[in-house]
């Protein structure tokens, strides 16, 4: 059957694929509607595919809460650019998949992806459909959903949408009461990156490798390893100062901790309120981002013209 300019528009329209991907798909199915869209998602899908061996590490994060802030949830979907990370579209779909993560309990990623999205399927599916139409990788990359009972969420998302943090605070007061506090130690963990609420969650394995850093660092310096048992005690809680949120400093005012701050605001609630969890999701952290040349790659360009 010949393929006509009628029919190839009409497959655009349907399919909103380029105007050469319609003819070709029309001319090996041999002018079969049907059997061209089938075929232009299936090379959509292809393309998805290729797209997604491509470095994505940039993106936004978003939070959502709960009635009561009661729970809460956080999300970080990333992009190959930053473009594509301001997109309206782009932002829509991490908000939408904030509240997703919000009203489910997907027992990790692979259930996730598997969720219903807004009657579109699934998450992966729609995911797939935005990556063939924007054109570039994208990747939902993670999610926490916080619902512990007592407990009063509050967040911060940094202005760029480049960190969002959840803080949880076990009390009996309510959103309301608690919100300046919890948007204070949501930015305390946003500029201040803690790994750790409090000294007892720290991880064995965490603290004997810092300690073993910590006296290589004295011998370099020239100290005696016999001195190593007295200085290394007093170096140690230096660090947990650092590295747990309730012992650091208070950005706001380095005269008390974090912990001084909340019991500050608890005796002027007159309710009990303590820091108890805390998530913070920065894009592309631990993503190994590939170094682009640009000076080389139009070397190239040329050489090979």
């Amino acid at each position: 059957m010949a393929v006509t300019a009628q029919m190839v528009k009409e497959l655009r329209e349907m399919t909103g694929a380029g105007m050469m991907d319609c003819k070709k798909a029309l001319v090996e199915v041999d002018g079969d509607i049907d059997k061209a869209v089938e075929l232009l998602r299936e090379k959509g899908l292809s393309k998805a595919a290729k797209k997604a061996g491509r470095v994505a590490a940039e993106g936004l994060v978003q939070i959502a809460f709960g009635e009561g802030h009661k729970t809460a949830a956080v999300v970080e979907v990333n992009s190959e650019t930053d473009f594509v990370a301001k997109n309206p579209e782009f932002k829509e779909f991490v908000n939408d998949l904030s509240l997703l993560a919000l009203n489910n309990d997907a027992a990790d990623m692979d259930a996730f992806m598997a969720l219903d999205f807004k009657g579109e399927g699934t998450v992966k599916d729609v995911l797939t459909a935005k990556i063939a139409k924007i054109g570039e990788n994208m990747n939902v990359r993670r999610y926490k959903k916080l619902a512990t009972d007592g407990v009063v969420y509050h967040g911060y998302v940094h202005s760029n949408g480049k960190i969002a943090v959840l803080v949880g605070f076990k009390t009996d007061a309510t959103a309301e009461e608690t919100e300046t506090v919890g948007k204070d130690v949501a930015m305390q963990v946003a500029s201040m990156n803690p790994k750790f609420v409090i000294e007892d969650e720290v991880d064995h394995e965490w603290l004997a490798h810092e300690t073993e850093i910590a006296k290589q660092q004295l011998l370099n310096e020239g100290k005696p390893e016999a001195m190593l048992e007295r200085i290394i005690p007093g170096k140690i809680k230096a660090i947990l100062k650092e590295v747990c949120l309730v012992d650091q400093k208070f950005v706001k005012n380095s005269d008390q901790t974090v912990a001084q701050y909340v019991a500050e605001t608890a005796k002027a609630l007159g309710k009990d309120v303590a820091v108890v969890e805390m998530v913070r999701f920065e894009v592309g952290e631990g993503i190994e981002k590939k170094e682009e040349d640009f000076a080389a790659e139009v070397a190239a360009q040329m050489a090979g013209k």
